[in-house]
């Protein structure tokens, strides 16, 4: 069986360095809001090239947080994509504002700009534009339509962990950058965990007290915030990692480039990689017609596969019972065709090799 991802795999090849890191943090008896995380924030700022970094509980988190800090709430809208994860609507759901989705680019599947202008109201306060599957959004008239209409950009970098964007990392071009740290993400932690970025002084000291409580200082309280806080021992596990993302994201593309070369001659869309980006494939996501059968066929074959997504965010329960009611045509059709293949960093050639094998012979099934 091959399977979808394996952390075991990993956790081996690094076990030294971790097992150190994690005893560390044991034998200091401290585990919030500590040197680790610290340090953390630190590196991780100097590795995506922004002034701050605030290590959050999750990319969940990092997204809410983001959304509260630049005061956008009830009454007001925010722009964003449905074929994300659910999260990053529920951040605009879950401060009261109204989320107001456009479609998506079918070759990169991140967030068609053509449509952002035609959605903007007077009631608009920002963009979030997702970095998914590792692939950037086309940031540029993001930012330039943003600075036309005074809006922020919160950038969902939650599958993105150093893909850039005309030579920056995705995360340091909006006003707010998010993290998930999910043990899956390209840089993962070994439990929940996640950050938001900026280079805006006064929107990083507001996050740090409110994943604190909206503490300043120990029982002292400037208003209501949340507790939200990335703990030592996942920042000591994040501080291996990241010395290892680089050489894990080049891993990626490799394997990337090699299923795209032995997946070419079958009847599958594999994805692109646009010239102005650098794509850190977190998912190798392919399309096909008959998406169900293709992915029943491999399961046989025991080849795990995932699906991200099935179900448009708009199409869901619980947006539909918000009242929320809009056709997304590109969304909706690649909905049904999208199937994500095995790729992580220490997936063989060999394996590759049997995973395009086994999507090429189902076509003759």
């Amino acid at each position: 069986m091959i399977p979808f991802v394996d952390l075991r795999r990993e956790y081996q090849a690094i076990k030294d360095e971790i097992d150190q890191a994690i005893q560390r943090v044991l034998e200091s008896g401290w585990f919030i809001l500590g040197k680790e995380l610290e340090a953390f924030e630190k590196e991780f700022a100097e590795y995506i090239g922004v002034k701050h970094v605030i290590g959050v509980n999750s990319g969940s988190d990092a997204l809410y947080l983001a959304v509260k800090a630049l005061g956008i709430g009830k009454g007001d809208e925010v722009i964003t994509v449905s074929h994300t994860f659910i999260s990053t609507v529920d951040a605009i759901a879950r401060n009261g504002a109204k989320p107001v989705f456009v479609d998506i680019d079918p070759e990169t599947y991140t967030m068609d700009v053509s449509q952002i202008e035609k959605a903007i109201t007077e009631r608009t306060k920002a963009i979030i534009p997702v970095h998914l599957y590792g692939h950037p959004a086309d940031m540029d008239p993001i930012m330039e339509i943003a600075e036309k209409y005074e809006l922020y950009v919160i950038e969902d970098a939650s599958q993105a962990h150093g893909a850039e964007y005309k030579g920056r990392k995705v995360g340091s071009i909006g006003h707010i950058g998010c993290f998930s740290f999910y043990p899956t993400k390209n840089l993962g932690a070994y439990g929940d965990a996640g950050a938001v970025v900026t280079n805006d002084d006064e929107l990083a000291e507001k996050l740090r007290m409110m994943r604190n409580y909206g503490s300043p200082k120990k029982y002292y309280h400037k208003f209501i915030g949340v507790n939200s806080r990335l703990d030592e021992i996942q920042a000591a596990v994040l501080r291996v990692k990241l010395r290892h993302l680089d050489e894990w994201n080049e891993k990626r593309r490799k394997i990337a480039k090699l299923y795209n070369e032995l997946l070419e001659d079958s009847d599958v869309i594999t994805p692109i990689e646009k010239e102005w980006a650098k794509h850190v494939y977190h998912l190798y996501v392919i399309r096909h017609r008959e998406r169900d059968k293709l992915q029943k066929y491999l399961t046989e074959k025991g080849i795990k596969t995932q699906i991200h997504y099935p179900v448009p965010v708009h199409l869901q329960k619980a947006y539909l019972d918000l009242g929320i009611r809009v056709k997304l045509p590109v969304t909706e059709r690649i909905s049904r065709e999208i199937l994500s293949l095995p790729i992580f960093p220490y997936l063989t050639d060999a394996e590759i090799e049997k995973i395009a094998m086994v999507v090429k012979n189902a076509s003759n099934c």
